[in-house]
């Protein structure tokens, strides 16, 4: 059965949310949604996860799974919100206690944040299959632009989370704690290597001027026009091309608040005793 598919997209992150179901009445997945963040009042609010909610009720559907391609550093994540709110287990590729490890020394977490993965409820592995109601999906690791990043096979859909962008914006930054743009590159390649007429849906979309937002184009769009995989460049051009490109780029807005939440799979950082949760700000670290 090929999935239905609507995406939702996040004007301040521009960040694209997917909700794929069977059919209506059926069961669905939600693939990397978004808790809007107020960084000047440090307050999260839930107008993006609340239009999920809106169409997932709408179209009478149980959601089965919440999944995360990696741990974001452009947006905070609203699965634990939509967990309580709607069910369903929520997932990430199962190298996320690498990430955990690096960002709990970062932010000097304290001995209860163990760096496990016990924070979300399922640990995908490479080549995993699992479903989506009549759906059958499966799991490819992609890692470069984080250690635990993974993308999700239906049928002849991809969605790809930051590996690759459109053709017209290149590729994810391979910068961050743990990334590696040699490994990005081999990614990219798993993927390129599908059938031409594949469907890739991106997790962002960073336009330039002269068109509006976009998140889907083929293996053989992105193989023809990627503007940093161009047919032949080498893996040794690419990794320079990428890590020149990524020191001239300022960190994300959300990195801090974002990476907090998001390696907790979507959960605040704990309260103190004042009954308050607090971001943890490093100084003249990152």
């Amino acid at each position: 059965m090929n999935p239905t598919i609507q995406a939702f997209f996040d004007t301040v992150t521009q960040t694209i949310s997917y909700v794929i179901f069977d059919e209506a009445g059926g069961c669905c997945a939600i693939i990397d949604p978004v808790l809007d963040y107020d960084p000047k009042a440090g307050k999260t609010l839930t107008h993006n996860a609340d239009k999920l909610i809106a169409f997932i009720h709408d179209q009478r559907l149980s959601v089965q799974w919440i999944l995360e391609t990696h741990a974001h550093a452009d947006h905070l994540s609203s699965a634990d919100y939509l967990k309580n709110q709607l069910g369903g287990k929520i997932a990430i590729g199962r190298n996320i206690p690498a990430v955990q490890k690096t960002f709990k020394k970062i932010f000097n977490f304290g001995d209860d944040f163990i760096p496990d993965g016990h924070h979300f409820d399922h640990l995908f592995s490479d080549g995993e299959s699992f479903r989506i109601g009549k759906i059958t999906a499966k799991v490819i690791a992609v890692s470069g632009h984080t250690p635990a990043d993974i993308a999700y096979q239906i049928n002849n859909v991809i969605f790809v989370g930051d590996t690759l962008f459109m053709p017209d914006v290149g590729t994810a930054r391979a910068d961050f704690p743990g990334g590696d743009a040699r490994q990005l590159f081999k990614s990219i390649q798993k993927i390129l290597a599908f059938p031409p007429e594949t469907r890739l849906l991106m997790c962002h979309d960073y336009p330039p001027t002269n068109r509006p937002p976009e998140w889907e184009c083929s293996v053989a769009e992105q193989r023809a026009r990627n503007i940093h995989i161009h047919a032949g460049i080498t893996e040794d051009e690419f990794v320079k091309m990428r890590t020149e490109r990524d020191a001239t780029l300022e960190m994300p807005n959300l990195l801090l608040p974002a990476i907090q939440i998001n390696v907790r799979g979507g959960k605040l950082p704990p309260a103190e005793p004042n009954g308050v949760a607090y971001f943890k700000i490093p100084i003249n670290l990152i």
